[in-house]
């Protein structure tokens, strides 16, 4: 891919819905302004970290807040230009490109809105491949790449800068900040160089996004050996199919967070326990942990194949849930501090996809 036309925005949102693992906000809403955008401004550009020059900055740019107030109080593009354009001020520079934060949710199709605003291209990199509900969460991080300065953007005009000395706390100063100035506000941060991107970013996560989706289609529509296509692809792997019995959610330390439990469609004996924080993080059956982060648990319609969100999740649905192996680049040392099941909070061993 060279531009993203309205064409592709379908499977560009659905790849992003899988990689959302269940959360990630409303890719809706998110396709609806970028479908908007590029009526008004035309395709844009994709490139590769390697076509710009190497000293060029790059800004990510995403939504930062709870994903059910990013589909009521509906976005603008403006606010997110505007933490683009505050933090390339604050910084001195003059960005060449904007970039995903992570490729999972609506996260995934906002960079494109403020790139056809801008007249910029988008990289083809992100820091995550998927939904991660920590700011601190990304291979930049793994690179020592400073999250901060970062910027705070809503939709009245406001902005604000956030310098830190490390992520952890610029996670948590951002999302203070964003308490105050509506739930869900854009944000950028992890400015860096191209050469940067090159080094730290997850290449190609927007391609893989779209083959993704194209592929999920196919299985959707029932096509001949759809889900044997999408698993060569992806290495997705089936762990159960049941219907939900038990949901309990509570909201701790700024997150949503949650317990589902599926009973098994065929054998109703066995039972699966689904840990939630924002995204389906952990599934456990016979208290042997099947699935952790940072590889992705995925929930589907059991008749349809349409994705669920964790906020969808109802008692007596019937779903799939299936794996899916985290990009390679979370292969490097201290990713499990990073992203394992213990950054979390869950004290159990990273199970390996």
């Amino acid at each position: 891919m060279h531009e993203l036309t309205s064409a592709d925005i379908g499977d560009l949102a659905l790849g992003a819905t899988l990689l959302g693992a269940g959360g990630g906000g409303d890719v809706r809403v998110a396709s609806l302004m970028l479908q908007h955008t590029i009526e008004q401004r035309g395709p844009v550009r994709i490139v590769r970290a390697e076509d710009l020059d190497p000293e060029a900055y790059v800004l990510p740019v995403a939504n930062m807040g709870a994903p059910t107030v990013f589909a009521e109080k509906l976005p603008t593009s403006t606010e997110y230009v505007a933490a683009v354009t505050e933090l390339a001020h604050f910084l001195r520079v003059e960005p060449a490109a904007v970039m995903p934060l992570e490729v999972g949710g609506h996260n995934t199709l906002l960079p494109f809105v403020v790139a056809a605003e801008l007249g910029l291209p988008v990289v083809d990199a992100d820091g995550m491949r998927r939904a991660l509900p920590q700011l601190e969460m990304t291979t930049f991080g793994l690179h020592g790449i400073p999250a901060a300065p970062l910027s705070v953007a809503d939709e009245h005009g406001n902005a604000i800068i956030i310098r830190s000395a490390d992520n952890e706390l610029t996670e948590r100063l951002a999302r203070g900040t964003i308490m105050l100035m509506g739930i869900s506000n854009a944000i950028s941060c992890y400015a860096m160089t191209a050469r940067q991107v090159g080094a730290a970013a997850i290449q190609g996560s927007i391609a893989y996004c779209c083959e993704l989706g194209r592929r999920w289609r196919a299985v959707m529509e029932s096509r001949e050996d759809a889900w044997a296509r999408f698993a060569e692809y992806s290495g997705a792997q089936l762990l159960f199919a049941g219907k939900v019995v038990d949901i309990d959610w509570r909201t701790t330390d700024r997150f949503a967070r949650g317990t589902v439990v599926i009973e098994h469609l065929v054998e109703p004996d066995r039972t699966m326990r689904v840990e939630v924080q924002n995204e389906l993080l952990i599934a456990i059956e016979d208290g042997r942990p099947l699935l952790t982060p940072p590889d992705l648990l995925c929930a589907v319609d059991h008749d349809h194949a349409t994705p669920v969100a964790t906020h969808d999740l109802a008692y007596g649905e019937r779903i799939d849930l299936f794996a899916l192996p985290a990009a390679p680049e979370w292969r490097r040392a201290g990713y499990l501090d990073l992203v394992g099941p213990r950054a979390f909070g869950y004290d159990v061993p990273y199970v390996p996809r």
